[in-house]
């Protein structure tokens, strides 16, 4: 029987983004004694969707063979760098749709910014940076939003630098910006933009995955699946799934999925003159990967981790600065590795489940799991699950996400576009997910015909 968690104590709710508690453990990193049930969370955080609408404006159309002469219908497509670079009559409101088909950019330099995005919506009236529905876009070289981007929607992209399929990720050159790398820099750089918001974004094999820098203000990236970025050196791994910094307004970073890759997953960093504060770091998943870290050479302040899933991989908060803010760091579960809060004056600590490595798992249940349905997509959700029992397959209900005779499928993050790992029909009953191991996380999709 499959029921609703519960948890021993009490503790003070999160007001802006409220969420069950999951067990009772020891904020210090052991475990303590759990008594709690199997959870399943419906994010009560969630935007409705009716925030990912807009208001009536003109659909525009870009494809691969696209043209600076092209009318912009579908008939008459643009081409990629004429429609991002702001020269098109793309007006607030409207809607850049991406037309199946790779997009490879012409400088493969490392200097190469890759496609660069110029286009500013207004409050209400964003742009929408979309690929057609059913349909893989591919920018190979990478994607740069520069000023005056703002109220930007970019969604359901794939980003990746197709030479490191083909070149060493091996550089014999030690440092951040290696001579030698010899191909694009690629990943999703963020310099600018006001209120922006980064959907369901595919990102892997670029030197970085997402640069989400300070000019960027009160900006989101959201569910977004990163992985295998980076390169080896004699120093150490380089590239980072994110690497972020901020001042101004509150970045959010939620629900994304991050595994592989040659250093850390989130690296919320910088050094006595950079900013890292005011941050919501929310219902992440990070896997077989580098380190979680929030936290710089000087003071980190404001900073929300909440209820994220980490499977092997550390969570850091602080860094080298002699004192830090504020943090709240509740309901985060880490499984394989160590959670470690430094010189914070003050911290809001609860909820957390860490299993440090070697330790055992808990003695009074089998597994553990979370669905997050996607806040912009109704047919979208993400699922972790952490497995004890020793079966191939576990058993999860799935009835707050899906309707009897739904279709769904199970994708593999690392293989988004590939074939699904599990597909069927709901019949209402707890689905046997397929768990290979200690540990499986997967995109669900619902979908209306298979």
């Amino acid at each position: 029987m499959i029921l609703a968690a519960t948890f021993a104590h009490k503790s003070t709710p999160v007001k802006a983004f409220p969420s069950p508690r999951s067990g009772s453990f020891r904020t210090s990193g052991e475990v303590f004694r759990w008594k709690y049930r199997i959870l399943l969370l419906i994010p009560a955080f969630g935007v409705a969707l009716s925030d990912a609408t807009k208001l009536p404006g003109a659909d525009w159309y870009v494809a691969p063979h696209g043209s600076p002469e092209g009318a912009g219908t579908r008939e008459s497509p643009w081409d990629i760098q004429s429609a991002l670079g702001g020269s098109k009559p793309i007006r607030p409101g409207d809607t850049v749709w991406l037309s199946g088909g790779t997009y490879r950019h012409p400088d493969r330099t490392i200097q190469s910014p890759g496609f660069v995005v110029r286009l500013a919506g207004e409050p209400d009236r964003p742009i929408h940076l979309r690929a057609l529905p059913g349909e893989r876009v591919t920018l190979d070289g990478g994607l740069t939003i520069q000023p005056p981007s703002d109220y930007l929607w970019i969604w359901d992209l794939e980003i990746l630098v197709s030479e490191n399929f083909t070149m060493s990720r091996r550089i014999e050159e030690p440092g951040s910006h290696p001579k030698t790398y010899g191909r694009p820099w690629g990943g999703l750089n963020i310099h600018t933009g006001r209120a922006c918001k980064y959907i369901h974004l595919v990102i892997h094999d670029n030197a970085q995955g997402i640069s989400f820098w300070r000019g960027a203000i009160d900006s989101e990236v959201y569910g977004c699946i990163i992985y295998d970025n980076g390169w080896d050196a004699p120093d150490r791994g380089h590239g980072h799934a994110i690497y972020t910094q901020n001042e101004t307004g509150i970045k959010t970073i939620a629900d994304c999925i991050m595994t592989g890759g040659f250093s850390h997953t989130m690296h919320a960093y910088g050094s006595r003159r950079a900013f890292v504060q005011n941050y919501l770091i929310e219902g992440n998943i990070a896997y077989n990967a580098g380190r979680f870290l929030v936290g710089g050479e000087g003071p980190t302040t404001g900073i929300r981790l909440l209820r994220n899933f980490l499977y092997r991989v550390n969570m850091q908060v602080g860094y080298t600065a002699p004192e830090n803010g504020t943090c709240e760091v509740r309901d985060n579960v880490i499984v394989g590795g160590t959670l470690n809060i430094i010189r914070f004056r003050e911290v809001s600590e609860s909820g957390n489940l860490v299993i440090p490595p070697g330790s055992p798992p808990p003695a009074d249940r089998p597994f553990l799991y979370e669905l997050r349905p996607s806040r912009y997509d109704p047919n979208r959700a993400h699922l972790v699950v952490y497995n004890w029992t020793g079966k191939d397959s576990v058993p999860i209900p799935m009835e707050k996400f899906l309707r009897s005779g739904d279709h769904f499928q199970l994708k593999n993050p690392r293989d988004f576009f590939g074939p699904p790992v599990w597909e069927g029909t709901f019949t209402g009953s707890p689905v046997a997910i397929p768990v290979p191991g200690e540990f499986a996380a997967y995109v669900l999709l619902r979908k209306s015909e298979l």
